[in-house]
């Protein structure tokens, strides 16, 4: 544990930090299923009003940084490849 006063205070909010960025991805994963179990039951248009969600929550993320922008636009593309695909 860290005796200086500022390393415990980075402590903290690395841990507050991880703790909002993992929330967050938690969402953009539940938006993704979403759109994967509307494709699956051959739902196009809960897909189609569930896909542009769980794209912005994706974008939102890699421009945070909290996603690498090239697992973003992978994710995205497959997203979109399996709605165009209806």
């Amino acid at each position: 544990m860290a005796n200086i006063k500022s390393q415990v205070k980075r402590i903290d909010i690395g841990e507050r930090n991880n703790a909002l960025n993992s929330a967050r991805k938690s969402e953009a994963r539940t938006a993704m299923k979403k759109v994967e179990a509307a494709v699956a039951a051959k739902d196009k248009a809960t897909a189609e009003k569930e896909l542009p969600v769980a794209l912005s929550l994706l974008d939102q993320l890699a421009q945070d940084g909290i996603i690498s922008k090239n697992s973003v636009l992978r994710k995205k593309s497959h997203l979109q490849k399996e709605v165009a695909a209806l």
